[in-house]
């Protein structure tokens, strides 16, 4: 029945006006706006891709940029999940006022973040609070597509309740093997008790949910702070960066053109570095991907440590010079970070660095 539907009739192209046809709650201030073309007409895109919705909000008419969350395998009618923050204008004005029967003007489909574009046996999602929605789509195209997938899906919220997808993640993952949800909440509901990943996502809990994460092709999309902290992640994990795609809620482009140029600092076991223990008076050439730690060990000297993984903040030190590229896993404070304080077991050298040692 589906298929003489779309035989019947053409693609819907933004000509159009959609029409609402269903709102259904998600989380707190989230939702998710269901449409349809009044033509008929079916919905082509590419899981992943975004819409731009024109939106008539008290003075004057807006226009807002949403991830699609429904799949182009369930092309009759087309799903925006959104979530109003607290300067929201766009989303809160649809939270607040789009309902079933209303139409609006949209443009798109449009954008390059999409599974589809790589042809890749293992995927790795990982996204923060409504940056779900990229990955909602991926994840139930490839579901759709009657093949056993290699899904590792991280969503990472504030609380298990606002976890957007839940119960629709955990009803595909109960029937493929090859879904794995992990969840990581900053704290626990009031008065229900949470057993998952609790705190900031970090690379221990990268290394215990996707043993493999070097094999997999990598998609994330969240606020900048945690897309940044995800790649400074797998740079230090030592992660092939060319399979690793993000979409971000400030800019999404449309062309490979538009991607901006993501200037992160990657350690280069091919360049020579120099570390200064200060008060030892020993100096100690070394490459860029050693660590201070194994540089200090190395010239004989004591930097007490302990996990050597970031976390229990043992070999905590300080920097009185240079850069280093550090990614820690919770051993360590903002506030020590901004007084000059580094972690050595996890501290690698962008050339010369000087320190308290």
């Amino acid at each position: 029945m589906v298929a003489a539907s779309l035989a019947r009739t053409a693609p819907w192209r933004d000509d159009e006006l959609l029409e609402c046809v269903m709102v259904v709650p998600e989380a707190p201030n989230v939702a998710t706006f269901a449409f349809r073309a009044p033509s008929g007409g079916w919905f082509d895109y590419l899981p992943g891709q975004f819409m731009t919705l024109e939106l008539p909000v008290p003075g004057g008419t807006i226009h807002r940029t949403y991830t699609i969350s429904s799949s182009p395998s369930r092309p009759l009618s087309l799903s925006i999940t959104v979530k109003a923050q607290a300067n929201s204008i766009g989303s809160r004005w649809m939270l607040d006022n789009l309902k079933p029967g209303m139409k609006i003007r949209a443009f798109g489909p449009a954008g390059i973040f999409s599974a589809l574009n790589e042809n890749a046996p293992k995927h790795l999602f990982i996204s923060a609070g409504s940056g779900i929605t990229p990955m909602m789509s991926m994840t139930t195209y490839l579901w759709d597509h009657g093949t056993q997938p290699d899904i590792v899906f991280i969503n990472c919220a504030r609380r298990p309740s606002e976890v957007i997808f839940r119960e629709r993640l955990e009803h595909m993952a109960c029937r493929v093997p090859g879904l794995k949800l992990k969840f990581v909440v900053e704290e626990p509901d009031p008065y229900r008790v949470w057993t998952g990943y609790q705190g900031q996502f970090n690379q221990l809990m990268l290394g215990l949910m996707a043993p493999d994460y070097l094999d997999r092709e990598v998609y994330c999309c969240g606020p900048e702070p945690f897309m940044q902290a995800v790649r400074d992640m797998l740079i230090a994990l030592g992660f092939d960066m060319a399979h690793y795609h993000q979409e971000s809620f400030q800019a999404p482009v449309t062309t490979e053109a538009e991607a901006p140029v993501l200037d992160d600092v990657v350690p280069d076991a091919d360049t020579a570095a120099e570390i200064v223990f200060d008060s030892s008076e020993v100096t100690r050439a070394c490459d860029q991907t050693d660590t201070v730690l194994a540089v200090a060990k190395a010239a004989g000297l004591n930097i007490p440590s302990g996990c050597t993984f970031g976390l229990c903040g043992t070999c905590k030190i300080r920097k009185l010079e240079g850069e280093v590229h550090m990614v820690h896993n919770g051993g360590i404070s903002d506030d020590d970070i901004a007084e000059g304080y580094i972690l050595a077991c996890c501290s690698k050298p962008i050339g010369r660095v000087v320190v308290e040692v």
